[in-house]
């Protein structure tokens, strides 16, 4: 995700005041959470009203994640731990509010019970993304799985388009949409990423090793004429 993105200007004209205070960026990515979680809820009811309601805090949660990064580098509050519990609250809130999309078609639309699998699969194909680009990270270093902006707009600023879909009753079409086109963003970025950073088995075992396990000892040669007697 770039850092220079219209939504991020916005933002950050609300995220000044908070830098001189004594609010942290993971309060922010609380926040953010738990605003996100909520808004899945509120979707998952089934009517319009809390859909609305539920369009409103996704929205909402979705600027609370733009701003605990701005409040970061505005205070240079930042840590590896922070920036994978940020990754963490954006993806797992985008996974469930396609999840509670699903559920709240159930009854009364076309789709019927048929909504909820495809919601989970959009929320599955959300979380796998989830873990690839952590897993990029964890091999190639902090931010290395990002795509450039366009525009001054990210492909992750395309889940804005949720709440208005929502709130112009266009529930159906966004589940659908985001069935067939999940798992294809998915297995297309991982694609991507595997090409742009060439991963390989090896790095791939790197990633699986543990952390403290300690590498093997190079074999030490003797000189031909330390070797032991035959």
């Amino acid at each position: 995700m770039s850092h220079n993105t219209w939504i991020h200007r916005l933002v950050r004209v609300g995220v000044r005041p908070l830098a001189r205070t004594r609010v942290t960026p993971n309060q922010v990515t609380v926040v953010r959470l738990v605003t996100g979680i909520a808004a899945a809820a509120c979707l998952a009811a089934g009517n319009y009203t809390f859909s609305a309601i539920g369009a409103g805090l996704f929205a909402f949660s979705m600027l609370l994640d733009r701003a605990d990064g701005e409040l970061a580098r505005m205070t240079g509050k930042h840590s590896p731990g922070g920036h994978r519990f940020d990754l963490f609250a954006d993806g797992f809130c985008n996974a469930l509010a396609f999840l509670g999309i699903g559920i709240g078609l159930r009854d009364g639309t076309i789709l019927g019970y048929w909504a909820i699998p495809m919601g989970a699969v959009a929320a599955a194909s959300i979380m796998v993304n989830l873990w690839f680009v952590m897993a990029m990270e964890e091999v190639k270093g902090a931010r290395s799985a990002e795509l450039k902006s366009f525009l001054g707009f990210d492909a992750d600023d395309a889940t804005l388009l949720l709440p208005v879909f929502v709130l112009l009753g266009w529930d159906v079409p966004i589940t659908i949409m985001a069935f067939i086109c999940a798992p294809l963003f998915t297995a297309m970025a991982s694609r991507h990423f595997t090409k742009l950073h060439k991963l390989d088995r090896s790095l791939y075992a790197d990633l699986l090793q543990p952390r403290d396990a300690a590498p093997a000892a190079p074999a030490r040669l003797q000189p031909a004429d330390q070797r032991p007697p035959q």
